[in-house]
């Protein structure tokens, strides 16, 4: 690699750094305020107290009355705002003077003196729900205790965290009939007193539906995330909000509790729908680094003989890949997240290893078993042929399975935490009509880590490992492992990493392990930038594994469907391309 491209590449890892790491620069204003004498919370609240009033700066200049009077509140303001922190004997002073390079200074000094300590917590739990083993755990955990400097703040978050537990619980009526706060300022003591009276418990009266009509009833339910006769919960609720929009069957979902309805502790509820279009047809263009340019045809029914099934197609033709992709979904009767679904896919593909033609069907049911985790076993049936170093062949492949997949991340256009893991297990055999025979596992996995500073870490790992019982050469491409691309080795081409014949051409692996470290921060409301490391490989022996490195910078602009991602990256491998540009839309989970 040239000395001054590397130099160059340096230069730029430096300064994605620099903006990383960077925080906003405010213009100073004249006149600052110093808070001594206290620390931690309590000097945060007595700076807010503190806050320059509107007017006492204008054009830059400080008005000295406005500046005088301002001084001459600020010790009573410090002394109030101590108090939530449990100083009710606080001393302050403030004085103004002139500071360095012009800036006027006003300096608070602060005597917190002997903070007020809870003597006495008298903490009752009343009403029918006052046995419940949740609430009275949350009541366990109440933060005040006798010895402690009572913080105000904590107590109130306290009392909030446990009325929403007890409301959470079905105790609509949870309230305080006594909170008191009893202090001795003269002895630095403090007594609570505090009851929750529950009230009674709310429950899940019948659910009427307007709109929607044009699905069968039975398919609405499925989408209740509760039953008739169950505690009643406002989670419950928006969890049936979410499973309605998240259908995109409906533009707009609104789940009313009619609790002013409620007859003995019984809650109806009213789910209002409006649908949205069935059917939607849309065309597409784009450009990805492994596919090149695309035009794409999508086309959606998600009500297809009026009982709730969903037909889904794909046309797409790009310069390296073209195909069409077909799914037809029937929702089971009596779990939303469970469905029975048939697969086409046709498909001719076109890179520097290989080329392929594929025609596939496959059937498979999916088995929603919790928040996020899908167990799908399946089977495909695929004719494949192929061309990889100039050698031509063909594949008929019976493909029996079995996939797990579980996911949770905060945000699907922009996530900053979470994590995806999934696994795909299937095989093959002469007996069940295939050409070969094999066994073969996939693994995925992929985190986010928030880091304060509006940074954001990721990191992905990609495993492949295979049992054959015939020579490699006997495997179609759909079925060999290769490395490098937008999703793999970033600075490789696409599919252009793995072991290679005696003639030097890549003819794909056994063996698949691929990792990623990347560092992104976030800049403006829209745009972020990050650092990567990548590293590698397809290979046939765990004993010659021959990883590839690539390294680079990214940049990110993010669309309420999607991010634009562009990569520059640069492999760490001899007689390669100084620099690769990748540029991909939308997150890889």
């Amino acid at each position: 690699m040239p000395r001054s491209i590397a130099t160059y590449l340096r230069i730029a890892l430096s300064l994605t750094w620099l903006v990383c790491l960077a925080a906003p620069v405010l213009a100073a204003e004249p006149v600052e305020v110093a808070v001594s004498g206290i620390e931690g919370d309590a000097q945060d609240n007595v700076r807010r107290a503190l806050e320059l009033p509107h007017g006492l700066v204008r054009d830059g200049k400080v008005d000295r009355l406005w500046l005088e009077r301002f001084a001459r509140q600020a010790p009573e303001k410090a002394r109030v705002a101590l108090q939530p922190y449990g100083f009710y004997r606080a001393k302050a002073a403030a004085t103004v003077r002139q500071g360095k390079g012009g800036k006027t200074l006003v300096e608070v000094v602060v005597d917190p003196g002997e903070p007020v300590r809870v003597v006495e917590v008298d903490l009752k739990l009343a009403g029918e729900g006052a046995q419940q083993k949740e609430l009275r755990r949350q009541a366990d955990a109440f933060p005040l205790a006798a010895g402690q400097v009572l913080l105000q703040p904590s107590y109130e978050r306290a009392k909030g965290t446990l009325q929403a537990q007890a409301q959470a619980l079905g105790f609509l009526d949870a309230d305080f009939p006594r909170h008191e706060i009893r202090i001795s300022p003269d002895l630095a003591t403090a007594r609570i007193h505090l009851t929750l009276d529950t009230g009674g418990r709310y429950y899940f009266d019948g659910t009427h539906i307007e709109g929607g009509a044009e699905y069968p009833d039975v398919f609405l339910k499925r989408f209740i995330a509760f039953k008739e006769g169950e505690p009643f919960s406002y989670a419950k609720l928006g969890e049936t909000q979410l499973n309605f929009a998240n259908s995109e069957r409906f533009r707009q979902v609104v789940v009313t509790p009619q609790r002013e309805e409620a007859k003995e502790h019984k809650v109806p509820v009213l789910v209002r729908l409006t649908a949205a279009p069935r059917r939607t047809l849309r065309p597409g263009l784009g450009y990805g680094t492994d596919t090149g340019g695309r035009f794409s045809v999508h086309y959606r029914d998600l009500n297809l003989d009026h009982g709730g099934n969903d037909l889904d197609t794909s046309l797409y033709i790009a310069e390296r890949l073209q195909g069409f992709a077909g799914r037809y979904t029937m929702p089971s009767a009596s779990d939303l997240r469970s469905s029975t679904s048939i697969q086409l896919n046709l498909q001719r593909e076109t890179v520097s290893t290989y080329q392929s033609r594929l025609a596939a069907v496959e059937i498979d049911r999916n088995f929603g078993l919790g928040r996020g985790e899908v167990a799908t076993p399946y089977l495909k049936i695929q004719q494949e042929n192929y061309k990889v170093a100039n050698v031509n062949s063909q594949s008929r492949l019976v493909l029996p399975g079995f996939r797990f997949s579980k996911d949770r991340f905060n945000d699907l256009v922009r996530p900053t935490s979470g994590y995806r893991v999934s696994l795909d297990l299937r095989g093959a055999h002469q007996y069940f009509g295939s050409d070969t025979g094999l066994v073969q596992g996939i693994g995925n996995a992929s985190v986010l880590i928030p880091i304060p500073g509006r940074l954001t870490f990721h990191a992905r790992a990609n495993t492949g490992y295979s049992i054959l019982t015939d020579p490699l050469a006997d495997l179609p491409p759909s079925i060999r492992f290769f490395a490098g691309g937008d999703q793999s080795v970033r600075g490789y081409a696409y599919q252009s990493l793995g072991p290679r014949d005696a003639a030097g051409r890549v003819v794909g692996g056994k063996h698949l392990l691929v990792g990623s470290l990347e560092l992104e921060r976030a800049l403006f409301k829209n745009w972020g930038v990050s650092i990567f490391d990548d590293i590698g490989n397809a290979f046939n022996d765990f004993g010659n594994v021959d990883l590839k490195q690539g390294v680079g910078v990214g940049a990110h602009y993010y669309t309420p469907v999607g991010g634009l991602n562009l990569y520059l990256a640069h492999p760490l491998a001899p007689n390669s391309p100084p620099i690769r540009i990748h540029f991909t839309v939308g997150f890889e989970f």
